[in-house]
C-alpha cells in the first residue's frame, strides 16, 4: 500500500507475484496507480505498508535486478548510443563493458547505431536504446511504463516486439503498463487491471473484456 503525506491513498492492498519469464500487461485509466506501483517495484519510491522482493531480496532502492524503461527514453544527449547503454557499468572492466553493450545493442537491432547521438535517432530507436540500457545490467525483471505512448503504430510494434523478444530469449519477467489494449492479447500472457489504486482483475490476457467490465465497476475477480 502507498499513502502520501497529504493522506492520499495511491495504492491499497496490492498483492502480486510475477514468475520468471512471464509477460504481464498492467492496464487502467490515468491516475489508477499504475505508475506508482511500478515506481515501488523499481525502488524509486517506498511502500507505506508491505514490501517488494525479487528472488526473496527486498527492493528498497534502484537495483540491478530490476530494469526500467520509462515513457520517455531519457537518454543523455552528451553520450552516444553505446555510452548511454553502458552508462551504469562504469565499475566493470572496459572489455566486459564493451562486450555487454555490444550484445545488448545486437539484441535490440541497433549495432550499427552504436556511435550515433540520441538526437540522430527516431523516437522508436531511442526507446530501443532505453531497452538495451535496461537489458545490459543483467536484470531479472524489466518494468516498462507506457513505453509506446508517444510512438506511431510502426514504431510501437517494433518496440513491443523488442521487449517481448528480450523477455522470451533471456527468461526475463516483463511488466508493461499501457493504454493501447489491443496489444494485450497479442503480446501478453497475463493482464492485471487497476482502478482507484486497487487490482480489480488478474488473469489471462484472453479475458481482457472481463478486465474492462470490472475496471468500470470497480470490482475484483480472481483468475
Amino acid at each position: 500500500s502507498k499513502t502520501y503525506a497529504d493522506g492520499t491513498e495511491a495504492l491499497s492492498g496490492i498483492g502480486l507475484s510475477v514468475r520468471q519469464g512471464e509477460i504481464v500487461a498492467l492496464i487502467g485509466g490515468s491516475g489508477c496507480g499504475k505508475t506508482t506501483l511500478l515506481r515501488l517495484i523499481a525502488g524509486l519510491d517506498q511502500a507505506s505498508r508491505g514490501s517488494v522482493q525479487v528472488d526473496g531480496e527486498a527492493i528498497r532502492a534502484p537495483h540491478p535486478s530490476v530494469g526500467v524503461v520509462f515513457q520517455e527514453p531519457r537518454l543523455l544527449p552528451w553520450l552516444d548510443v553505446a555510452g548511454n547503454v553502458g552508462f551504469g557499468l562504469a565499475a566493470l572492466p572496459r572489455s566486459e563493458r564493451r562486450s555487454r553493450v555490444a550484445h545488448a545493442l545486437e539484441r535490440v537491432g541497433l549495432t550499427e547505431h552504436a556511435g550515433r547521438w540520441p538526437r540522430e535517432l527516431s523516437g522508436g530507436q531511442q526507446q530501443r536504446v532505453a531497452i538495451a540500457r535496461a537489458l545490459v545490467q543483467g536484470a531479472k525483471l524489466v518494468l516498462a511504463d507506457e513505453p509506446i505512448a508517444s510512438l506511431d503504430p510502426k514504431s510501437s510494434k517494433r518496440v513491443m516486439d523488442t521487449l517481448v523478444t528480450m523477455s522470451r530469449d533471456h527468461g526475463i519477467a516483463l511488466v508493461v503498463s499501457l493504454h493501447q489494449v489491443d496489444y494485450a492479447t497479442a503480446y501478453f500472457d497475463r493482464v492485471i487491471a487497476m482502478n482507484a489504486g486497487r487490482v480489480v482483475f488478474d488473469g489471462p490476457a484472453s479475458r481482457i473484456d472481463a478486465a474492462f467490465r470490472l475496471m468500470a465497476q470497480g470490482k475484483h475477480i480472481g483468475k
